[in-house]
Order: structure tokens, then C-alpha cells, then sequence
């Protein structure tokens, strides 16, 4: 693959930064040029993966952040302007994962999935937009929905309910931002290989026979296979890019063909 660097000099920030679909959008964009900030709770990853694009001659910085707590967003932002006084990307990736049934859900189980997945990416968009507005050309929001967001699933009330709530706050969000050139999107993924792929009993999705019957064996993948981080680099980086300058308020699958089957 060869990149363009076309994102010299402009500052990423992406939430989950530290590995999984976040990793591989942000090792994507600082291969174009731009200057990651890998935002994540888990801090001692993000400054593993950020001394790993450092060491391969990328610009990257491990912050940390829970994007749950309004506080830690503010003092994420806060500490952003301090650095770079501005960011042109920004993008929503964090995310949890867990079974809810709608019968057996407990509530704090649901107001948890809720907080992180649904609302952390609202405050953090709501924090940044002053950031966004001070920066240059190709200011950008990219949050990172589901197919889970556009479709039912069984046991993911919580989860789908969340990334519903993304698909419509993008393209929301899209319309108050359009008057200050910012572009907001989002990827819809469908099954990607991430350490949320590993099921409660330590499986993973991909080797059990539900998976293989179905989405690989009778073709509702039609690509027949897990997605990986690097799939979802390409269209993030298309929507982060001058080549999206006149798309905002979409929703690109990213799912191996899953959602042309339902």
C-alpha cells in the first residue's frame, strides 16, 4: 500500500487508540502524515502502541481518557489545546461490549454499555468542537457505529441500542457542524477481528460453529471472513481525507458484504 501523506500536519485524535479497529485507523492516518493522539483508558497500551509508531518514524502521543466521565473528556480536550492548539480529526472509536438480553439486562448493566458507547462519543465531540473550529482545512468527526446500529441482534439491546443512537447522532451532528466546515461521518463495521471478538468463555467469535456455518460456510459474509483493523484504515482515512470534502451525515458499512444479506 502506498499512502500520500496528505494528512501532513494535522492532529487525529482517536479514542480506543490503544489497539483493535482504533489502532488501525490511527497507524493509518499517522502513515499519511497527520499527528495521532491515541486517547484510551488504558494507558499503558496506548503509550506501548504510541512508542511503536514512534519507533517506525510516525507522530504519535499516548493520552489518557475515559470517555464515560465528563471531567476526564474536558481534561482530555484541555490538555490537547494545551499541545497542539487545535485537532482536525477526531474520531469516536471507543467502545464495550456485553450480552444483554432484554429480559435478564440488568440496569446498571444497560446505563454502563449507554454511558461508554453512546454518550462518550457525545461528549466527546461536544468538548472538541471548540478545538475543530480553531483548526485548518479538513476538520473531520469520524465515529465508528455497527451494523449492530442498523440492524436487530440477538442479546446486544444494550449494545445496538447504543449504536443506533451513533448512526442518528451523526448524521444530527453532521447538520449543526456543516455552517463550520466540519464533516461529520461514521463506518458501520461489521465482525472485526479485536480483542472484543473473544466471547465471555475465552473463545473466539470466528472458531465457533455458529460463526463458521453461517457467515462463512452459507455466505452471509460474503467475503467469507473476519474484517481486521486495517480494514477499517482505508474508508476512515477516505472520510478523513480532501476526497470527502463534500460528504457528511453518512454511514458506510465496513462488513465484508454482511449487511447486503439481511
Amino acid at each position: 500500500m502506498s499512502v500520500s501523506r496528505r494528512l501532513e500536519g494535522r492532529v487525529a485524535v482517536i479514542t480506543g487508540g490503544a489497539q483493535g479497529s482504533g489502532l488501525g485507523i490511527a497507524t493509518r492516518l499517522a502513515e499519511e502524515g497527520a499527528t495521532v493522539v491515541l486517547a484510551d483508558i488504558k494507558q499503558t497500551e496506548a503509550e506501548g502502541a504510541a512508542a511503536r509508531l514512534m519507533a517506525s518514524g510516525l507522530s504519535a502521543v499516548a493520552l489518557p481518557v475515559d470517555i464515560g466521565q465528563h471531567e476526564s473528556v474536558k481534561a482530555l480536550a484541555a490538555e490537547v489545546d494545551r499541545r497542539f492548539g487545535r485537532c482536525e480529526i477526531l474520531v469516536n472509536n471507543a467502545a464495550i461490549g456485553m450480552e444483554t438480553h432484554i429480559e435478564t439486562m440488568r440496569v446498571e448493566d444497560y446505563q454502563h454499555v449507554i454511558r461508554i458507547n453512546q454518550d462518550g462519543a457525545i461528549l466527546m465531540t461536544m468538548c472538541f468542537v471548540p478545538l475543530l473550529r480553531k483548526a485548518g482545512p479538513g476538520r473531520r468527526v469520524l465515529n465508528v457505529a455497527s451494523i449492530q446500529g442498523l440492524r436487530g441482534w440477538p442479546n446486544q439491546v444494550a449494545y445496538a441500542a447504543a449504536k443506533g443512537a451513533i448512526v442518528n447522532f451523526t448524521r444530527a451532528a453532521a447538520c449543526d457542524l456543516a455552517e463550520h466546515g466540519i464533516a461529520v461521518n461514521a463506518i458501520a463495521p461489521g465482525f472485526v477481528d479485536t480483542p472484543m471478538s473473544i466471547q465471555p468463555d475465552g473463545s473466539h467469535e470466528y472458531d465457533s460453529d455458529w460463526f463458521r456455518d453461517i457467515y462463512v460456510k452459507y455466505g452471509r459474509i460474503p467475503m467469507r471472513r473476519f474484517g481486521k483493523p486495517a480494514d477499517m484504515a482505508g474508508p476512515a482515512f477516505f472520510l478523513c481525507s480532501d476526497d470527502a470534502q463534500y460528504v457528511t451525515g453518512q454511514i458506510i458499512s465496513v462488513d465484508g458484504g454482511a449487511s447486503a444479506t439481511f
